[in-house]
């Protein structure tokens, strides 16, 4: 941990604002001090907080369920939370820029390069990228997690060497940590080792979304992807960095994969959906090819194509996820018909995939 080089570290609403809402100074700045310490390494800084930041100077005294109080509160409090970013790395001599992401973002091909470049920018130049998801504008994307996935994602994004996920829990425990005995878990090396373990929801601050679940899912993506995930408080941010033992690690188990796949399989959000064959099914599955018109026997939605469109099996099963080279209302004249027809018939673009499969990760269900 402590030859990581590139680190996305991800904080939490509650380490960074007072129970009632309002950025803390302190907390903000005592972070910063953290990640300044180490100016030969690249830092991401995922930050939660604009939704809770913004709640008491618009007099809200908790946070609001409606979604359209949410987005006003994350309006004000995005541009509060940067100003203190920007002023507590500005101590230091550093410079941060704002990027603001949503899972359409993440799921199109050129957004997703956009997102990239702009990333790789930033760190190229010295500064300190703040990710945040854009809450104005988010509807699901509000609930996406509290920015746990996000992190994950962005870690793989700028294929970090770790990932620090920085809550106001100092770890993954056994049960309950507020229950006399629950201890805490040091190492997980695996799926197996968390089996039996009483995952917790949102913490006790109740400005944030997340809680051990998005969290323990946020370093399953990120382990699956080859990067190993410290898990600990923010008052032990330091000894993260530092590669002292705190929280919980989670070790790596998997290689990493094509970014955009990754993106693909966990922050897309589907716009509809294509019900295939058996020989359909069996061929993106088990040879890894692409799906063609013949085996498409239903079109369900309205999407554009580009977008993110479920597979499924004739029993509603779904089996892979994709980007869709056509609309939804090119497809009913498509379905079941072989692309050289199409293309004798319709013009050369229909003599192509509706999914490729380089645009294609299977599902587990």
């Amino acid at each position: 941990m402590a030859d990581a080089r590139r680190i996305v570290v991800k904080i939490g609403s509650s380490s960074l604002t007072t129970a009632a809402g309002g950025l803390d100074a302190d907390r903000v700045d005592a972070l910063v001090d953290v990640l300044a310490k180490y100016p030969e390494r690249e830092i991401v800084l995922v930050s939660s907080g604009a939704i809770a930041a913004g709640l008491a100077p618009l007099g809200f005294t908790r946070r609001p369920t409606d979604l359209a109080r949410q987005q006003a509160a994350a309006s004000v409090g995005q541009g509060l939370l940067l100003a203190r970013y920007t002023a507590s790395f500005a101590r230091h001599g550093r410079r941060v820029g704002q990027v603001l992401l949503t899972t359409y973002d993440t799921s199109h091909r050129v957004h997703y390069r956009n997102a990239r470049r702009t990333l790789e920018q930033l760190l190229t130049m010295g500064a300190v990228p703040v990710v945040n998801e854009n809450d104005t504008v988010a509807t699901d994307e509000i609930r996406f997690g509290d920015n746990d996935r996000l992190a994950a994602l962005v870690a793989h994004l700028v294929r970090a060497d770790l990932l620090v996920l920085l809550s106001d829990i100092d770890g993954l425990y056994d049960g309950d940590p507020r229950r006399p005995g629950a201890a805490r878990i040091s190492e997980v090396t695996g799926p197996a080792d968390l089996a039996g373990v009483e995952i917790g929801s949102a913490g006790s601050a109740g400005v944030g979304t997340g809680g051990m679940v998005t969290k323990v899912d946020a370093a399953g993506i990120a382990t699956g992807a080859g990067i190993p995930v410290v898990l600990t408080s923010a008052v032990h941010a330091g000894d993260a960095l530092a590669g002292a033992p705190t929280g919980t690690l989670f070790r790596a188990t998997g290689r990493r994969a094509a970014g955009r796949l990754l993106w693909l399989a966990h922050a897309s959000a589907p716009r509809g959906a294509v019900t295939l064959d058996a020989g359909a099914v069996e061929a993106i599955t088990e040879r890894g090819s692409s799906l063609l018109p013949a085996g498409i026997t239903a079109v369900d939605g309205d999407f554009s194509a580009g977008e993110p469109i479920l597979l499924r099996d004739e029993n509603g099963r779904t089996v892979a996820r994709g980007l869709v080279n056509f609309d939804a209302r090119e497809i009913p004249r498509l379905i079941g018909r072989s692309t050289r027809d199409l293309a004798r018939e319709l013009g050369p673009d229909y003599e192509r995939e509706v999914v490729h499969r380089d645009d294609l990760v299977l599902t587990r269900g």
